[in-house]
């Protein structure tokens, strides 16, 4: 009996130390209050023991990932062979409304600019029972590539929250995931945001169904730190308020400098 109870209290102890207690950080609400925007940013170190969050409750709704799936839709195109960093693949001479869409695409050109059509193409290529077999090796969301194969990350059933978005990028920078080193090197290499003496910044962004989204991570030193912001799109005036937000929270806690 004492055995036990000594088990439990070492369980007890060990996942307050791996998930510590974290309440509302007041300072990050401020961002969002200020600009008049419902929204929420998860600052986290990669042990998790430094953590910050502007909306526990938010933190935790689902919302479709828009173009913030092409982080994993990048190293499973590049891991079925699908495509590579060299191809180019060719405009289909559709005008579309973002003109750095209306060229030929190389998987680096088109993640910097969030290229629909390309990404599209892509899910074509892969399909989705390979879709299926990657969403439950990595667990992303919920894992439904459904109803439509080339719209199901930007108007579907694929969902993702704040947390788990930041659980996924933990993963991905320790090369937890299904995936060979060269995928890896890739996607970090077209991720890249910013780079700094004093930081790297790598992130994507999104938007679809009037949700925004930034997440990435920062190196800092000896230190990482991931990031989660989605917030609600009510104008367009508010789309650069994903990036700055979250710079403007990531200054605030000391983890980038400020200028």
């Amino acid at each position: 009996m004492l055995k036990t109870v000594v088990a439990i209290l070492y369980f007890a102890v060990i996942v307050a130390v791996a998930y510590p207690a974290c309440g509302e950080d007041k300072d990050l609400t401020k961002l969002f209050a200020g600009n008049n925007i419902n929204g929420v940013i998860i600052l986290t170190d990669l042990s998790g023991l430094k953590t910050y969050i502007s909306d526990e409750h938010r933190a935790k709704e689902p919302f479709v990932p828009a173009s913030t799936f092409k982080i994993l839709n990048t190293l499973i195109a590049l891991e079925e062979g699908v495509v590579t960093e060299k191809d180019v693949i060719k405009w289909d001479g559709k005008h579309r409304e973002i003109e750095a869409w209306n060229r030929d695409q190389t998987l680096e050109t088109a993640f910097k600019s969030s290229c629909v059509w390309f990404y599209q193409e892509l899910a074509r290529r892969i399909g989705t029972a390979r879709y299926e077999a990657y969403f439950k090796k990595v667990d992303y969301g919920t894992g439904l590539p459904t109803p439509e194969l080339t719209t199901f990350w930007l108007e579907g059933n694929l969902k993702i929250n704040a947390i788990d978005q930041v659980k996924f990028l933990k993963k991905l920078y320790r090369k937890e995931l299904p995936f060979r080193d060269s995928s890896y090197e890739t996607l970090k290499k077209i991720m890249v945001i910013e780079k700094t003496p004093a930081y790297t910044l790598r992130a994507k962004s999104g938007w679809s169904q009037r949700i925004g989204w930034y997440v990435g991570y920062v190196e800092s030193g000896k230190e990482v730190w991931f990031f989660s912001t989605n917030m609600e799109i009510q104008k367009p005036e508010d789309v650069r308020l994903r990036q700055q937000l979250t710079l403007e929270a990531l200054k605030l806690k000391g983890i980038i400098p400020k200028q």
